[in-house]
């Protein structure tokens, strides 16, 4: 499995981006995707999350509200859609993905990870 995330940039407080994960090979075997950011000395962080299949979402909180997670499994494409950005929203954002594969006598998971894509809300 391979993630490419694309639809970083600069923007202005208030303002909106649409960020894209797009998954290459086995996809059949993803599970839960997610959004992740890191900004300059601080940790890495979830954002966002949405399962297969329902669709279920989950949100970090200072997120809640601003940010829309979607997934469009046709196209093996997951969407970040970030509007009211603030300053403190800047960061590298990365996507992952999660692939289920059965071995028999039980299910291994592993972690597909992006190459992470720039995005700085300026004030």
């Amino acid at each position: 499995v391979q993630v490419v995330e694309s639809g970083g940039g600069l923007v202005q407080a208030g303002g909106s981006l649409r960020l894209s994960c797009a998954a290459a090979g086995d996809t059949f075997t993803i599970s839960t995707m997610g959004w992740y950011r890191q900004a300059p000395g601080k940790q890495r962080e979830l954002v966002a999350t949405i399962t297969s299949g329902e669709g279920s979402t989950n949100y970090l909180d200072s997120v809640k509200g601003r940010f829309t997670i979607s997934r469009d499994n046709a196209k093996d494409t997951m969407y970040l859609q970030m509007n009211s950005l603030k300053p403190e929203d800047t960061a590298v954002y990365y996507c992952k993905a999660e692939s289920a594969r059965w071995y028999g006598d039980a299910w291994k998971v592993y972690d597909y990870w992006g190459q992470g894509t720039q995005v700085t809300v300026s004030s």
